[in-house]
């Protein structure tokens, strides 16, 4: 099959959930768990030709990886085969705090 026939096949749901995998593996380097479980992913919006939006945020507006971290999200998303492009906003509203992390991820940095 080609690569047009298996984009036809799945949903958004499907990619959104590619994608979502595709953020566990992106870290903050300086907390160990991956930014997804940290709750920095606010919005991940795709349009019918799996273009995606991702709208994100950072622990604070002075955070060390500031320009680094939403780059390596667009490109790894955009390298993801059926993403055809990947734009990446940061949000500072509502402002990050520890109770949008995941039970995993509290758990992990001994917040429970």
């Amino acid at each position: 099959m080609e690569e047009n026939e298996h984009k036809k096949e799945l949903t958004k749901k499907d990619v959104e959930a590619m994608i979502i995998d595709t953020l566990k593996t992106i870290y903050d380097p300086e907390i160990p768990v991956d930014i997804y479980e940290m709750g920095l992913i606010y919005e991940i919006n795709l349009d019918d030709d799996f273009n995606s939006e991702i709208i994100m945020t950072l622990t604070s507006p002075s955070c060390p990886v500031a320009e680094s971290l939403p780059e390596e999200v667009r490109q790894k998303v955009e390298a993801m085969w059926a993403v055809k492009s990947s734009k990446v906003e940061l949000a500072w509203e509502p402002a990050w705090d520890k109770e949008m992390m995941s039970e995993e991820a509290k758990l992990e940095l001994g917040f429970m």
